[in-house]
């Protein structure tokens, strides 16, 4: 295992981050513990949940599954969505109240007394940043985080948050957690060059699309019953499942057979061939898909790998025109005669 530099802190973490979303509901803890013995002799030291994941259920998993080589792991976890079990207003976000609230109740779910990296899940547009740095500044300096990151957040808030740490003389963000494939591209153009700037690492997610670089759906045909499109799963239905990168993926998997790997594997390849990501977040339900990720390691690309991509999809775009995750909605359009609510204000720092 070739092992990476998470920006400028000094920790190195291992290509491929295993993710645990499925742990704790659509993997059960038997298979959970399989995958994470097996990532971990494999030299994989970094994995990744959240306090969202299976309602709180994920990080449980988690924690019991690191806590014999706890030392060896290098672990993250997420707050701003809503706490699980929870319901108040101040149950959610990127408040002082609500960061310190959700790490406790993380290191209780984990079994452990501190947390590598941190990360914010989602952006707050109703909390200064500078409330929540040093917040996030007070948990470093008891030893409860070790590392903050942003995850889903754009190029200007990785900028805003860097300036502000460094007014208030609080370590930077290490790394940040945005969503990069071969079918959606749009990190290129401003996210990574910024990331690269002020020394951030990136963690990325989705390397596969949320499994349709794999190619295992046909776009003539209907999504088979144990797959997330055939379950109707809302997140893949809302993103990744639109017609070009479906046709996108089977041109990809007419490609990578000729290079003797599946789809899967080319993608995931290309995700880690570019030098300004740290890690790709690999997030198996079954152990056989666990197995299926590790060949990609050994892939090199080629110049031609390269030039076959750019000609499928631009750099910087995605497969698709005017794509938008509806998770993750922009904000710069702000009619002055809205119908229905206001825009969600963007608060500065």
């Amino acid at each position: 295992m070739e092992y990476r530099n998470l920006g400028r802190n000094g920790i190195k973490v291992s290509p491929l981050t295993l993710g645990t979303m499925m742990f704790g509901a659509q993997t059960d803890e038997a298979t959970s513990k399989r995958i994470a013995d097996k990532a971990f002799e494999q030299g994989v030291n970094f994995i990744d949940t959240a306090n969202g994941y299976a309602k709180g259920a994920s990080e449980e998993v988690v924690g019991r599954l690191i806590a014999p080589r706890r030392s060896q792991w290098v672990l993250s976890t997420k707050f701003v969505n809503p706490n699980p079990g929870a319901s108040g207003p101040n149950d959610r976000g990127a408040s002082r109240h609500n960061v310190i609230q959700s790490v406790e109740a993380s290191l209780k779910r984990l079994g452990t007394d501190y947390i590598d990296l941190l990360y914010l899940h989602r952006e707050d547009h109703n909390t200064p940043i500078a409330e929540t740095v040093r917040a996030l500044g007070e948990l470093i300096r008891a030893g409860k985080i070790r590392s903050y990151g942003l995850s889903n957040h754009r190029a200007w808030k990785l900028a805003e948050f860097s300036r502000t740490a460094d007014a208030l003389g609080v370590d930077r963000p290490a790394a940040s957690q945005p969503l990069y494939n071969l079918a959606n591209r749009q990190i290129e153009n401003e996210h990574l060059p910024a990331a690269e700037y002020f020394g951030i690492g990136v963690v990325s997610y989705s390397p596969l699309a949320r499994g349709v670089l794999t190619a295992k759906y046909d776009p003539h045909k209907e999504p088979g019953a144990d797959t997330r499109a055939g379950r109707s799963d809302k997140r893949i239905l809302q993103t990744e499942w639109r017609p070009e990168s479906l046709d996108l993926a089977q041109q990809i998997k007419n490609h990578a057979e000729g290079r003797r790997i599946s789809a899967g594997q080319f993608a995931l390849a290309w995700v880690l061939n570019n030098r300004l990501i740290t890690s790709a977040i690999a997030g198996p339900r079954t152990e056989a898909q666990w197995d299926d990720y590790l060949p990609a390691l050994q892939y090199r690309f080629t110049a031609e790998d390269e030039a076959f991509i750019d000609s499928l999809v631009t750099t910087g775009h995605s497969s698709t025109p005017g794509y938008n995750d509806p998770s993750h909605p922009f904000f710069g359009r702000q009619p002055r005669s809205r119908v229905g609510a206001p825009a969600e204000p963007l608060v500065g720092a």
